[in-house]
């Protein structure tokens, strides 16, 4: 399965992490941060307002599709976002997805919007380095996580003063989501054991997501025809990779997505 493969490749990665930067250091240079207040609203914030609220996002590659086709550069793509969307997710993920915490640390530094750190949070240290790096939020995937550490990390995160988007596939990850009482749920279209896509799996989820939960639509958002029926999922944002990837406007793409 894809996904288990791409655990035991962040745990061969880790090490190296730690080999740069020890989980004392890591911590340390985290807790200095808690303690500056941030310029921008928080990831719940952003997506918590009025209206659908859109997450753009930074990839390189991916499992399912290979490297992007992307038409315009780190910058400009950023220039776009900050004029367009809510929040930016940028993928850290080395192996599979391209990603590194240095796009993170470099979007940081050009962007006032919330950032989430997507990536497969599996040890504390990842949570340190999120904040270190300057993430405002972190991914937490139910399918690789039992409700212990799901638990644990949730409760970390907050410590760090981050949020966390619990990410569910399907109806008993979304119970054990609600059970954490985690106030950002969203719905993976993508099913990680094979990287299929499925929207019916937002609609078929929807209605176990409470009213005061920001919900949030991931992955398989390409069309019009995907965000109009999305919409009428009730859902308060998405998070948008490949279509903004490949687009030559991306901020034309979303002005459009938000008022269809």
């Amino acid at each position: 399965m894809i996904l288990d493969k791409i655990v035991e490749d962040k745990k061969l990665r880790l090490p190296k992490h730690k080999a740069k930067i020890s989980e004392h250091e890591m911590r340390r240079i985290a807790e200095e941060i808690i303690r500056e207040k941030p310029k921008h609203p928080s990831f719940s914030q952003a997506l918590a307002k009025p209206g659908i609220s859109i997450i753009g996002e930074f990839k390189k590659a991916s499992p399912s599709l290979g490297r992007m086709d992307s038409k315009i550069n780190l910058t400009d793509r950023v220039e776009e976002y900050n004029e367009s969307v809510d929040a930016i997710s940028c993928l850290t993920e080395e192996d599979h997805f391209c990603g590194s915490a240095d796009y993170l640390r470099e979007i940081r530094g050009m962007s006032p919007l919330p950032i989430i750190r997507k990536d497969f949070m599996i040890e504390e240290y990842q949570f340190y380095e999120a904040r270190a790096i300057g993430a405002d939020a972190v991914l937490l995937i139910a399918a690789i996580l039992d409700d212990i550490k799901m638990h644990d990390f949730y409760q970390l995160t907050k410590e760090l003063g981050m949020d966390a988007l619990v990410e569910t596939h399907d109806e008993r990850e979304m119970e054990r989501a609600l059970k954490l009482d985690a106030n950002i749920i969203g719905v993976n279209n993508r099913d990680l054991r094979d990287f299929s896509i499925h929207l019916e799996t937002t609609k078929r989820l929807s209605w176990m997501v409470p009213q005061d939960k920001v919900f949030v639509a991931e992955s398989g958002i390409v069309r019009d025809e995907d965000v109009k029926f999305l919409k009428d999922c009730r859902v308060d944002a998405f998070l948008i990779g490949r279509a903004f990837m490949e687009a030559e406007n991306p901020r034309e793409l979303a002005r459009r997505w938000k008022f269809l």
